[in-house]
């Protein structure tokens, strides 16, 4: 049989209701650059849980906080998701760092906002420890599956905050330590 092109709006089984199948076992379907696979229905086998954009925010400005309110860390990065029904995988390294020596066993809170709604605390009392450089937490990290239902930019960031109520805390120190924020798009 000659190749050829064929055109049609609809396709549909001579019965009305079954099985269609495009191309056979060990044959690939297809779809050119530009083109959208489009559902209406329901859709099997095409599977979700693709990563569909990446995006990371860094940091390594000081900053410290010697109250219990809760204050930027600069951490901070923006997404805009393709779908409202998309997940967000965030990964957050957070570093803890203060050069004074007086600051050692402070503790501090952090946690993971999406705009101003706190959607994680991923350190909870944290204590610092002392060395003959820094007392430091070192790294604290999270891992988030987040749901923000929309297809508009959304900014995640972190804020700490001193557990001690009025012993200072810092992150990212003086001595170029990096923190990162990463941000995965994941298909429904």
């Amino acid at each position: 049989m000659a190749d050829g092109i064929l055109k049609v709006g609809t396709i549909t089984t001579s019965s009305g209701s079954g099985t269609i199948t495009l191309g056979q076992s060990g044959e690939t379907i297809s779809i050119p650059s530009g083109a959208t696979l489009t559902n209406s229905g329901t859709a099997t086998g095409f599977g979700g849980g693709k990563v569909l954009q990446i995006v990371q925010g860094s940091t390594s400005t000081e900053t410290r906080n010697n109250t219990n309110t809760l204050a930027d860390t600069t951490l901070t990065a923006s997404i805009t998701p393709s779908a409202s029904d998309s997940k967000v995988l965030v990964t957050v390294f957070q570093n803890g760092c203060d050069k004074s020596a007086a600051n050692a066993g402070n503790q501090m809170i952090l946690k993971l906002l999406r705009g101003s709604s706190v959607i994680s605390t991923f350190g909870n009392n944290v204590t610092y420890t002392n060395s003959a450089v820094v007392n430091s937490i070192g790294t604290v990290g999270t891992m988030y599956l987040d749901s923000p239902s929309t297809t508009s930019a959304t900014t995640y960031k972190t804020q700490f905050s001193s557990g001690d109520n009025s012993a200072g805390v810092g992150v990212q120190g003086t001595g170029g330590e990096v923190s990162t924020i990463t941000l995965m798009e994941i298909s429904a």
